[in-house]
Parts: C-alpha cells; sequence; structure tokens
C-alpha cells in the first residue's frame, strides 16, 4: 500500500507542475500503474460530477461571451472607485460575489488590476486588498452552488439525505464571516505604503506606471444585462430544486417512485441556460469557447476526470488498511481529516479533485456527512505555495511591489488572510452544525 501511495502522491506532484491539464493526464498514468502494476481494480470514473461541470461551465461561458462578466466587473469598478477607503473591505466582497455567481474563481483576475490601482490611488498598500481578495476569490467556491466542488461533494453526501441547502446554510455564512475577518486584519499588514521601501525605491527610480486602469464599456449592454439575469436564475433553480425535494419530477422505476437526481437537474438546467443565452443574445456559440472560463473549467473537468479515477481506484484497494487504527483517532478529533483536506489541496491545486479524492475517506472512517460540511473550506489550501494563477496574477498587478513572495517563499502576502479566512470558516461550520 505505501508502494502505491508513493506512485499516487509522484503522480499528483508531477501533474502540478505540469498545469493545465497535466494533473488529469498524470492520474491517468498512475491509475495505470495501480490497474496494470499493482493489480487493483479500477471503480467507475466520477461522470456525473464531469458532466455537471461541463454543464454549468456551459452556461458561464455563454455569459461570457455575451459580455455578463464584463458587465458585473465593470459594476464592480464603480463601487471600488467610490468608496476608495474602504478598498481593503469591499474587493473581497466583490470577488466572493463574483466567484460565488460563476463557481470559478478565475473570473476575479479582471477586477484585481482595478483593486491594485484603487488601493495606490488611496495610498492604501495593496498588499492588503489584493491579497484577501485572493483569498475570498477562493473561499467562495465553497459556497457557491455551482462550483465543482460543491457539486462533488452534494453527489457523494446525496446517498445521506443531505440536500444542497443544507450545504450552503453552512459554508455560506461560514466562509463570508471568515473572508470579512481576514479583511480585518489584513487591515493592519505591513508598513503604510508611503513607508514601504519597495515602494520609494520604484518612486525614485520612476519605474511606476501612471496609466489609469479602466474597464472598458460593455459593447451591448441590453445582451450582458439579459446574460447575467438567465444565468443567475438558472442558479435560483439550482437551488431551489436542491433544497426542496418535493420539487422535483418523480418516475416509477420497477414499482417504485424515484425523484430526479441532482445531477440530472443541474446539467439540465445549466445547458438550457446556456442555450436561452446565445439565442437571446444572438451569441455566437464559437465565442464562449473562446474566453477564460471555458478553458479554465476543462481543465478541471479533466484534473477531476483522472485524479478522482485514480484516488478513488487506489482508496477502494486499500480501504481497510486506511482506516484500521484510525478511525477512532478521526472521530474523536475530526480536525485531523480537515488537516489533511488542507495538505492534499496544496499538493492537488483544485478544491473539487480534493474533495473527489479524500471526501470518500472520510465517509469510510464513520465521519458524520455534516461534520464534512464544516471541514469543506479546508480544501482551500492552494494559496499556501504562492504559485496558483490568481496568486501570480495579483503579485504581477501590484505594480508598488507591496504585494510579494516573501524571502522564504512560504512568508507571503497570501498567507495570513488564507489562514485566517479559512481557520474561522472551519470553526465556525463546526459550531454552525451544532446549532
Amino acid at each position: 500500500m505505501i508502494i502505491q501511495l508513493a506512485f499516487v502522491l509522484t503522480a499528483i506532484l508531477v501533474g502540478a507542475r505540469l498545469g493545465g491539464i497535466g494533473l488529469g493526464v498524470m492520474g491517468g498514468v498512475g491509475l495505470a500503474v495501480l490497474t496494470f502494476g499493482f493489480g487493483l481494480q479500477p471503480t467507475a470514473p466520477p461522470i456525473d460530477v464531469m458532466l455537471m461541470i461541463v454543464a454549468v461551465i456551459s452556461a458561464a461561458s455563454c455569459m461570457q461571451a455575451a459580455g455578463g462578466l464584463d458587465y458585473m466587473v465593470k459594476q464592480a469598478e464603480r463601487l471600488l472607485r467610490k468608496n476608495p477607503s474602504h478598498v481593503t473591505l469591499l474587493s473581497p466582497l466583490v470577488t466572493y460575489l463574483f466567484t460565488f455567481v460563476a463557481g470559478t474563481g478565475h473570473v476575479a483576475y479582471s477586477i484585481l488590476p482595478v483593486i491594485a490601482e484603487v488601493a495606490t490611488e488611496t495610498k492604501v498598500r495593496p498588499e492588503r486588498p489584493l491579497g484577501i481578495a485572493v483569498i475570498a476569490s477562493q473561499q467562495a467556491i465553497t459556497a457557491s452552488p455551482i462550483s465543482a466542488a460543491t457539486v462533488a461533494l452534494l453527489g457523494m453526501l446525496s446517498g445521506y439525505h443531505i440536500t444542497l441547502f443544507d450545504i450552503l446554510k453552512i459554508t455560506i455564512p461560514a466562509t463570508i464571516i471568515g473572508v470579512l475577518v481576514g479583511a480585518l486584519f489584513s487591515m493592519k499588514v505591513g508598513k503604510e505604503l508611503a513607508a514601504d521601501l519597495v515602494y520609494q525605491k520604484r518612486l525614485k527610480e520612476g519605474v511606476l506606471e501612471t496609466s489609469r486602469v479602466e474597464i472598458q464599456a460593455v459593447g451591448n449592454k441590453r445582451s450582458a444585462i439579459i446574460s447575467v439575469f438567465i444565468f443567475v436564475l438558472a442558479t435560483f433553480f439550482i437551488v431551489l430544486f436542491g433544497s426542496f425535494d418535493t420539487l422535483r419530477p418523480e418516475f416509477l422505476v420497477d414499482g417504485q417512485s424515484i425523484s430526479l437526481s441532482m445531477s440530472a437537474i443541474i446539467e439540465i438546467v445549466m445547458l438550457s441556460a446556456a442555450a436561452l443565452i446565445l439565442l437571446l443574445t444572438k451569441t455566437n456559440g464559437i465565442k464562449a469557447t473562446q474566453g477564460t472560463v471555458f478553458p479554465a473549467g476543462m481543465q478541471a473537468v479533466i484534473a477531476i476526470f483522472g485524479i478522482a479515477w485514480m484516488g478513488d481506484t487506489f482508496l477502494q484497494g486499500n480501504m481497510a488498511q486506511l482506516t484500521h487504527g484510525i478511525e477512532d483517532i478521526v472521530r474523536q478529533m475530526p480536525w485531523l481529516f480537515g488537516l489533511a483536506l488542507f495538505v492534499m489541496s496544496i499538493l492537488l491545486y483544485s478544491q473539487a479533485a480534493t474533495v473527489r479524492a479524500l471526501m470518500p475517506l472520510g465517509l469510510a472512517l464513520g465521519l458524520s456527512p455534516y461534520i464534512l460540511i464544516a471541514l469543506f473550506p479546508a480544501v482551500n489550501g492552494y494559496f499556501f505555495i504562492p504559485n496558483y494563477p490568481t496568486v501570480v496574477a495579483a503579485i504581477n498587478f501590484d505594480r508598488t511591489g507591496t504585494t510579494r513572495i516573501g524571502k522564504y517563499v512560504l512568508n507571503h502576502s497570501f498567507m495570513m488572510p488564507g489562514l485566517v479566512a479559512t481557520i474561522v470558516a472551519i470553526a465556525l461550520g463546526l459550531v454552525f452544525i451544532r446549532l
């Protein structure tokens, strides 16, 4: 088992270094070693989760193609420029909302340069709003009803009579409060901008650009608003169907009445939303595949395909050995499993892949589904090593140089807000499930 685990971890580490679809395809290599080398029987690939993500990404991509995301970014820019003194508190709320609505943290790219500039103009250290804004875009993944991670968790817990509302009523307040606490801590990070040595040096050298960053106005405002409305309405219907089982269609199968599964509902609603956006806004479907949302979403699908399939196969093939001896310890100290989720997310760079890889082990260890929901924000650990795309983008957008990677790598601008937001969210989640 230890040798198998070594191959699994090697596949994950190499895949993470390759980037893009590398994580997923290396999962295939690991699966090949487990199957042909060690004789483990492959489990079923996570088809339902993959198809749900494809449906959501299709709708989000169509909204972006119709100008919906640009419209949202323009409104966010106006909000930040009207309230520049509160940029450290407002910025994370903006990126949180964007991710919550779109289901992917990559939508934060477009607003990060605006956050950096507004902070610089008001002499607020840009590191403060940028650091927590990036963390907020990650935390919102575990609160978004249509994110790949939430969809994956719902798929695994639906057999325990857990609804989408059961997950959201814990994760939404827990992560929002966690982000706000992180923002309050961020307001005291580092020296004031005028006293920062790197900033002073750049000012003297004249390397700071003076050009104003401004988001272009949306070409067809009507189409943009329609696309946002359809997407938000589709999300609302998913939450509604996921919260009330009685609203789902029922069918007779072998004499038994069976409700339509949430996976099918998400796929139907989101594909329909994508079609309506294209039809009502007269947007070219090919354009939807050329934005930033589509490739990012497809990378997530391939990552889950390879990594989750490999992880499931390893877990099922070694379940008895893995659970023996640690079951009682994990039940008594469930935070240990939260630590395992955090570490795995650092390796996988994907909340959804972490959920698919480790949550089945939590269920096998006898942890309550509600405990797993409370620990869900622990999958947001990929800020720990500062090489995730949104982290790198935030560093590059800060022209003052205050947002940076420290001398010892781990003492970077995102460590403190990330740890604070994650720990607070998990602690509150554990309180909320008691209530």
